[in-house]
């Protein structure tokens, strides 16, 4: 998962990394449907929405880098890129805590961040700038709850499987929590600088 942080190079919609973006997004409520299914009396998918999570990680590594050296990177691109990440995270969330697979305090935990980067981009349309590019550290926290949420879905299992995926996915839980706060706290330094700069210079 590599930081789009190149200037545009094209304005074509229609290019190959917006179209592995474009099929992560598609993904999403396959994954939430499959996640969900045995809470609706339906037989258990896990196996098949790992595979669906796997799929997005692999896109979401290739969308950036083939985007890079093809010289596709594009507008669309740097909105499809995060809006995929963030949508993927909102739906494990809500899949794994229904199943109470995850604990209700780290999902409002998560959601709390993402409330404040909304804000922090209502800030920034206020006074004329676009949202914040996605930096490393967010891009690493991200990296971090994608290994997490699959692993945790496997401690759902018996036996020692279960028992190492739990080990490692709440590692990887914790890491990916602080660092998801650590980028949400950068971005509220990075619009306050902005803000303030905004009313020296008026």
């Amino acid at each position: 998962m590599e930081v789009q942080e190149t200037r545009v190079q094209t304005d074509r919609v229609l290019t190959i990394p917006n179209i592995l973006s474009m099929a992560r997004l598609v993904g999403v409520p396959l994954f939430l449907w499959l996640i969900l299914r045995p809470e609706f009396g339906g037989p258990k998918s896990d196996g098949w929405a790992l595979l669906v999570l796997m799929l997005s990680g692999i896109s979401d590594y290739l969308d950036g880098k083939l985007a890079r050296r093809w010289n596709q990177i594009s507008s669309l691109g740097r909105l499809l890129d995060p809006a995929a990440d963030r949508l993927y995270i909102l739906s494990t969330l809500v899949g794994l805590t229904w199943r109470e697979i995850l604990p209700l305090w780290l999902t409002a935990a998560l959601l709390a961040r993402e409330l404040m980067l909304l804000v922090m981009v209502g800030i920034l349309r206020r006074h004329g700038y676009p949202p914040p590019q996605v930096n490393f550290l967010g891009k690493a926290a991200t990296f971090n709850l994608m290994y997490a949420f699959p692993l945790l879905l496997l401690s759902d299992a018996s036996g020692w499987l279960g028992s190492l995926a739990a080990v490692f996915g709440w590692a990887f839980a914790g890491w990916g929590t602080t660092l998801y706060w650590w980028a949400g706290i950068l971005y509220v330094v990075q619009v306050r600088r902005l803000v303030k700069a905004d009313a020296v210079a008026d």
